[in-house]
């Protein structure tokens, strides 16, 4: 019986799909059974014709156009009938017993809500891409290990949040906290799920046993560009707008807008300071906002010794980006 279903969400992948499909295919399915299933985002570049004719045991959903990460992958969940759903990047190639080793991960406890997998550069799989993701007291978003010897991860341990890129989430969780904010279109999404899974008790792991290679802002062309910096800057304080409770912004705000100040002149560097400013901007008026307002996590007390957990991980995390480790 299947356990699991692979989400892959799509848009003119047409470089990458094949071989990522080629790559699950060739996962010998040991304990875990599973289905594919590609959810395109009105791609035009033929990657859909193509990748269904190579492999037609893969299921498709079709959206008329792109309407972000975020709604692809709701859609491919809710389209799920299996316990578990892995996300799956399309510009990733999985090394062998990927699927197995995040579904061993996150079978063991029912508080784990995801389990993000070791994600390799491309074209330096000696090197750290992701280990599981990390928040900060300053704001900050960063990817736990990225660039760094990836044989310094090797253990299982307890993360932030998993990257979206390659995860695997428990379903029966996202019926009690949520799918996927699309408000957020991309960028931080996977954050923000992980933030609020944390507020509700739940847990995200990082599993190094499932490996996977990935070839990074596939979809924009680059790390750092204009379209990326000012929609990721927006979803940074609407992410701060819709889970922390009032009085937990109010304590940290000197150190977000510390934060904020250092990334601005890391983008006025770039030429693109303005563009950082309008993302905030943008962000602070969506959470002001009646629809962003609707999206905000409820402050319950029964929730309280989470929030302070959180804090405390917000500082230790501050500290591991100091101490560069």
């Amino acid at each position: 019986m299947e356990k699991v279903t692979v989400v892959i969400p799509n848009y003119n992948g047409i470089e990458y799909l094949g071989g990522c499909l080629e790559a699950l295919y060739a996962q010998k399915k040991d304990t875990c059974e599973f289905r594919v299933l590609v959810v395109d985002n009105g791609s035009t570049d033929g990657s859909v014709p193509l990748a269904r004719e190579r492999f037609p045991q893969t299921e498709w959903l079709l959206l008329p156009e792109n309407t972000g990460f975020c709604h692809a992958v709701n859609v491919g969940i809710q389209a799920s009938q299996t316990p578990y759903v892995i996300l799956l990047n399309n510009d990733t190639r999985v090394f062998d017993g990927f699927v197995d080793s995040l579904y061993g991960a996150i079978d063991k406890c029912d508080d784990i809500f995801s389990v993000s997998a070791k994600m390799l550069m491309w074209d330096k799989p000696q090197l750290m891409d992701d280990g599981g993701d990390r928040y900060c007291v300053l704001g900050w978003a960063y990817a736990r290990g990225k660039g760094r010897p990836a044989a310094d991860y090797g253990k299982a341990v307890e993360i932030f949040s998993a990257c979206g890129g390659a995860a695997i989430f428990r379903k029966k969780i996202f019926e009690e906290i949520g799918l996927f904010d699309e408000l957020h279109f991309a960028y931080l999404e996977d954050l923000d799920i992980g933030y609020r899974a944390r507020i509700y008790g739940y847990r995200n792991l990082y599993e190094p046993s499932a490996q996977v290679l990935h070839f990074g802002s596939a979809s924009t062309g680059s790390r750092y560009n204009r379209r990326k910096t000012e929609l990721s800057s927006a979803n940074n304080i609407y992410v701060i707008g819709k889970n922390m409770p009032l009085l937990q912004w109010l304590w940290n705000l000197p150190f977000l807008c510390t934060g904020f100040l250092i990334k601005l002149l890391f983008f006025c560097g770039k030429g693109m300071g303005m563009l950082y400013l309008r993302g905030l901007w943008q962000g602070l008026l969506r959470c002001l906002g009646r629809e962003g307002r609707s999206h905000k996590v409820k402050f319950r007390w029964k929730n309280l010794k989470n929030y302070l957990a959180i804090q405390i991980q917000l500082y230790v995390n501050t500290v591991r980006i100091i101490m560069k480790s």
